[in-house]
């Protein structure tokens, strides 16, 4: 089987050879077909897992069981507003060690 590569491609494949890590161009994409084909399980994976839960969710519609659309959006603007009161107070705090410095002394002027 013959592979055409772009001219960026082969730079790559040179430079792990030359790095010393593979002994032939061949190494390298066996190792790169290797990694497409074990990230091509892991993403069929994390499909199925989707279409489970899609599954179980739409199961739950189908016997009437529902979120209150007014209490969903309750909670996320309750989340929210945590995440950025959350938010506001590191900043609070990261200012006042850059002001008093890393121990908590003040920094003498320079």
């Amino acid at each position: 089987m013959n592979v055409s590569l772009t001219p960026e491609l082969e730079k790559f494949v040179s430079a792990k050879v030359r790095a010393g890590r593979y002994t032939s161009a061949s190494e390298v994409v066996r190792e790169a077909l290797r990694l497409l084909e074990e990230h091509d399980q892991e993403r069929a994976g994390q499909l199925a897992g989707f279409n489970r839960e899609l599954g179980r969710r739409l199961a739950s519609l189908d016997r009437g069981e529902y979120v209150d659309p007014a209490k969903a959006r309750a909670r996320l603007r309750e989340r929210s507003a945590k995440r950025r009161d959350a938010g506001k107070l590191l900043k609070r705090k990261s200012k006042e060690r850059r002001k008093t410095g890393r121990n908590g002394s003040i920094p003498e002027p320079r």
